[in-house]
């Protein structure tokens, strides 16, 4: 495919490599399925637990090279106990993936209702103690990964058969 400049994006330029692709796209996808599934069984699994925020902020980065600009992330730690044993917590939602935000604002609404040295409810998992999170519910940064992989095997498969 090319562009104004002159350049073009042709795929990799083998049967293999595109296959290696496909296999990425595979695995990123694979894992953003896996993720959402853990989420979603942690949302359904947790207690709730009494927990002190003690740190509270949004953290500023540049983005990727597929993704440049400014990113925001909201940086929330809290401490809590559950069955006697004290743990500090440092995620919002239960998915690994973590979620960045393209506003500052959008950063702040994910963490506001929150204060630093406030009380608030965490949710524990009880096979998972020390993995703690503040909101009880799914975030969608597993299904974006879901969508780029998803994405990214159909780009590559399509390379793939044109090699053929």
């Amino acid at each position: 495919m090319a562009d104004d400049s002159g350049s073009s994006i042709n795929g990799p330029d083998s049967l293999a490599g595109a296959l290696l692709y496909v296999a990425i796209g595979l695995a990123i996808a694979s894992y953003g399925g896996y993720d959402y599934v853990q989420q979603t069984e942690a949302v359904r699994d947790s207690v709730q637990v009494n927990a002190t925020i003690t740190q509270l902020s949004i953290e500023t980065g540049s983005g990727t090279s597929s993704n440049p600009g400014t990113e925001y992330e909201p940086i929330v730690e809290f401490a809590y106990t559950y069955n006697g044993t004290q743990y500090t917590g440092t995620k919002l939602y239960p998915a690994t993936i973590e979620q960045d935000y393209e506003t500052r604002s959008g950063a702040e609404s994910a963490i506001e209702g929150y204060e630093q040295g406030g009380q608030t409810t965490a949710y524990v998992e009880p096979n998972e103690p020390s993995d703690a999170f503040l909101k009880n519910k799914t975030s969608n940064a597993p299904l974006i990964a879901i969508g780029i992989g998803g994405i990214f095997t159909l780009a590559s498969a399509a390379s793939a058969v044109r090699k053929l």
